[in-house]
C-alpha cells in the first residue's frame, strides 16, 4: 500500500511539475521545473523496473539536456523575456494535456497484463548474441540497425547545432568549481569506464557511459579547462564519428568475411566474436556520444574568437 501511495504521489507530481514548466512565465523557472521532472522521470523509470531507461534519462534527459537550455537562455541573455500568457491563454493548453493524459490512463487501464513473443524470442537467441544481457542483445545485435542510425541522428543533431550557435561569452570560474571538477574528471570516467564494461551483463552500455563522459567534460569545459575541445580541433572531429567509423567498417568486415556458411547479413555478428565485436562498437561509440553530446553544449563555432584564440595561442607555443 506504501509503494502505491508513492507511484499516485511521483505520478501527481510529473504531471504538476511537466504543467508547471509549460506553462511557466519565466524561462529560467520553466528550465529548472524541466530539469526536476527528468530527475523524478528518471525515477519512475526505476520504479518500473528500466534501470537502463533510469540512467539515460537522469544523465541526458535530466543533466545534459537541462545544461544546453541553460546555454540557450544564456545565449539570448540570462534577462530575456519569458512569453506574456494570459490566464485564459494557460488554461485551455493545461486542460488539453489533462484530457489526453486522462484518455491514454484510461486506454492503459483496459490493457490486459500479459507477455508478448518478443522476450521468449530474445531469451532462446541469447546466447548466440555475444552477452547475457537482453536489451544490450537487442541493441547491439539484434537490432544493431537502431544503434547505428542513433548514431548518425547525434551526428547530424551536432552538424545543424554548429551551423546555427551563435557565439557564448563565457565568464569568469569560480576557484572551487574548478578544483572540484579536476577532482572529479578521473572519477567520473572510472564510472563510464565500469558502466560500459558492464553494459554486457546487466544495466548499462555505451549511451549511458558517453552521457557520465559529457557530463565530467561538459563541467570541465564551463570551467575553461580542456581548451582543445572545440570543433576546429582535428582529433575532436575524427572522434566524433569514430563510433560510426568503427561500427561500419566491423559491419563490412562481417559482410565480406561471414563466418557462418550462410547468406551474408549487415550488422550481423558471429556468435564466436559477437561478445568482442560488441565491447569494441561499444567502447568507440561512448567516446563518440561523449564527445558530441559535449560540442551539443559548449560547441564554439568556427569564426569565434576563443577558437582563433587559443589556435593562435597552440601556435605561438609550438613557434
Amino acid at each position: 500500500m506504501s509503494l502505491l501511495l508513492f507511484d499516485a504521489m511521483l505520478c501527481a507530481l510529473l504531471l504538476m511539475l511537466a504543467l508547471s514548466s509549460m506553462l511557466s512565465r519565466q524561462l529560467v523557472d520553466a528550465i529548472i521545473l524541466y530539469i526536476a521532472f527528468g530527475l523524478l522521470m528518471a525515477l519512475a523509470w526505476a520504479r518500473l523496473a528500466a534501470p537502463d531507461l533510469a540512467l539515460a534519462e537522469a544523465a541526458i534527459g535530466a543533466g545534459l539536456t537541462g545544461a544546453l537550455c541553460f546555454t540557450a537562455l544564456a545565449r539570448q541573455g540570462l534577462h530575456a523575456a519569458g512569453p506574456k500568457l494570459s490566464r485564459q491563454q494557460r488554461f485551455w493548453p493545461g486542460l488539453f494535456v489533462l484530457i489526453m493524459l486522462t484518455g491514454l490512463l484510461l486506454s492503459l487501464l483496459q490493457l490486459q497484463v500479459q507477455s508478448g513473443p518478443l522476450p521468449a524470442a530474445v531469451a532462446t537467441q541469447l546466447d548466440n548474441s555475444g552477452v547475457s544481457h537482453p536489451v544490450t542483445a537487442v541493441l547491439l545485435n539484434f537490432r544493431s540497425w537502431d544503434t547505428f542510425m542513433e548514431l548518425v541522428v547525434l551526428l547530424s543533431a551536432l552538424l545543424g547545432t554548429l551551423k546555427v550557435t551563435p557565439p557564448l561569452t563565457q565568464r569568469g570560474n569560480w576557484a572551487l568549481s574548478r578544483s572540484w571538477s579536476q577532482l572529479l574528471a578521473p572519477i567520473v570516467i572510472f564510472l563510464a569506464g565500469y558502466v560500459l564494461w558492464a553494459g554486457a551483463s546487466q544495466p548499462g552500455g555505451a549511451f549511458q557511459a558517453g552521457a557520465l563522459l559529457a557530463a565530467g567534460a561538459v563541467v570541465l569545459r564551463l570551467n575553461k579547462q580542456l581548451n582543445w575541445l572545440h570543433w576546429q580541433n582535428g582529433w575532436v572531429r575524427l572522434l566524433t564519428v569514430i563510433g560510426l567509423l568503427v561500427f561500419s567498417l566491423v559491419a563490412i568486415v562481417a559482410w565480406l568475411l561471414p563466418v557462418i556458411p550462410a547468406k551474408p547479413v549487415w550488422l550481423g555478428w558471429p556468435p564466436a566474436v559477437a561478445g568482442a565485436i560488441i565491447l569494441l562498437i561499444e567502447t568507440f561509440a561512448s567516446i563518440a556520444i561523449g564527445i558530441t553530446l559535449t560540442l551539443l553544449v559548449v560547441a564554439e563555432p568556427a569564426n569565434h574568437p576563443a577558437v582563433i584564440t587559443h589556435q593562435r595561442t597552440e601556435e605561438g607555443a609550438h613557434g
